[in-house]
């Protein structure tokens, strides 16, 4: 893995860790985290209607592009990625520029979005998160560097697999043998007989399907 893909991969790494919990507290109203999708240059955070709601129809998918870096060259950081995502949300529904997997895209000028401030719930997730997860020198490996919920059983992982050179999507069901499912994945990725392509996801080189496992 080459220094700049690293570093991507470590800020993607850290925006999807810190905007976990946004997939059981809303951004805004009814609206949740549904995925981080990984890309070289940018993130893309997807949002939608809750994982529980008893909608009848839910809202579709709407996928946020937002840079790694600002105007400066600096790595942008993750509270100021959530208050672009909670500004852009707020506003209303979006006009998507284009598409993604079938969802809508929008590519977000953060020279024009005012981030909307931290909530209270923010600052006690913050809070508790710093206390409950201390920062490690030895990082996950293979790191997780995006996600994207795909119904009420199934989630994709993304994760960056060094002898793939670029993400590997590997789906899993969130039920079953779940326990011994994540303690053998590590491995179970690296198994390049498993590889295959996804020619309909961008966001990754190779993909595994674990949902029979």
């Amino acid at each position: 893995m080459n220094a700049p893909y690293e570093e991507t991969v470590e800020q993607q790494a850290y925006v999807t860790q810190f905007l976990l919990d946004y997939t059981v507290v809303p951004f805004v109203g009814g609206t949740f985290l549904r995925g981080v999708l990984p890309t070289r240059d940018a993130v893309r955070v997807v949002t939608g209607t809750g994982p529980d709601t008893d909608a009848v129809e839910p809202d579709a998918p709407v996928v946020y592009e937002v840079p790694l870096v600002d105007d400066d060259d600096e790595p942008v950081t993750a509270p100021l990625v959530l208050g672009w995502i909670r500004t852009l949300v707020a506003d209303g529904p979006p006009r998507p520029n284009a598409s993604v997997m079938g969802m809508g895209l929008v590519r977000v000028d953060a020279s024009a979005v005012e981030p909307a401030p931290p909530t209270r719930t923010d600052r006690v997730l913050r809070v508790l998160r710093t206390l409950t997860r201390p920062f490690a020198e030895t990082p996950p490996d293979p790191p997780l560097c995006g996600f994207l919920l795909t119904g009420q059983d199934g989630i994709r992982l993304y994760l960056a697999v060094e002898e793939a050179d670029g993400p590997v999507a590997v789906d899993v069901r969130l039920t079953g043998a779940l326990t011994a499912l994540l303690a053998a994945l590590p491995a179970l990725v690296r198994e390049e007989e498993r590889w295959t392509t996804d020619e309909t996801d961008p966001h990754c080189v190779r993909a595994v399907d674990l949902t029979a496992w």
